[in-house]
């Protein structure tokens, strides 16, 4: 069986299906990553990273181009944290720290209520914290502050933190589905009732 970048055409050409007509309603990519990953049994990232290396580079490939059939999809860019803007970032994250409130916390009052900011600011800091914790006692140092004493402890509490935001957006997107699933449903029993009472005038 054909599969293109590990999907069969079959449902590669459902994805993109699912993605066009969702983004001619207005949906999110997000929204629409979670919701066909929910429906097809795919975690949410996994859509995701299927999505953007379909959309890589679409021209190169004959599969993608007859796939697509002229929609003008796209992704939107993933822009990556600059290393003055991940120092600042840092420091930001320490000096709210400092004040006795855990990192989800600090990282909460500088996203100020926008999830994806928070979720994004978490992710560079949990990577940083695994991969270059020098940086964060070098930032910490210059601030005057002390070193995170036990990393393994912070780096779990990270973790359960970000499954923790990631749980809480699922569950806001289900509960948005629910709603949006008995609306159709009101409909559907509005639609049906006003066509009987069409056919009962013609009778």
């Amino acid at each position: 069986m054909n599969k293109i970048n590990g999907y069969t055409e079959e449902e590669a050409k459902s994805l993109v299906e699912y993605i066009w007509a969702g983004k001619q309603a207005g949906k999110t990519l997000t929204y629409l990553f979670e919701t066909y990953g929910a429906q097809h049994g795919r975690a949410k990232g996994s859509v995701r990273n299927y999505y953007y290396a379909l959309m890589k580079n679409p021209k190169k490939d004959e599969r993608v181009v007859k796939l697509l059939d002229g929609k003008q999809l796209s992704v939107e860019q993933i822009r990556e944290f600059t290393e003055e803007e991940t120092d600042k970032a840092l420091r930001s994250i320490l000096a709210e720290k400092s004040k006795g409130i855990s990192v989800r916390r600090a990282i909460s009052n500088i996203a100020k209520g926008d999830d994806k900011l928070m979720l994004r600011l978490q992710n560079k800091y949990r990577n940083i914290l695994k991969k270059q914790p020098e940086r964060i006692d070098a930032i910490a140092s210059e601030m005057g502050l002390g070193k995170d004493t036990d990393r393994n402890f912070l780096q779990r509490r990270l973790e359960n933190e970000i499954n923790a935001l990631y749980d809480r957006l699922t569950q806001s997107l289900k509960e948005e589905n629910a709603r949006l699933s008995a609306e159709n449903s009101r409909l559907k029993r509005e639609n049906e009732a006003l066509r009987r009472r069409s056919t009962f005038r013609e009778i």
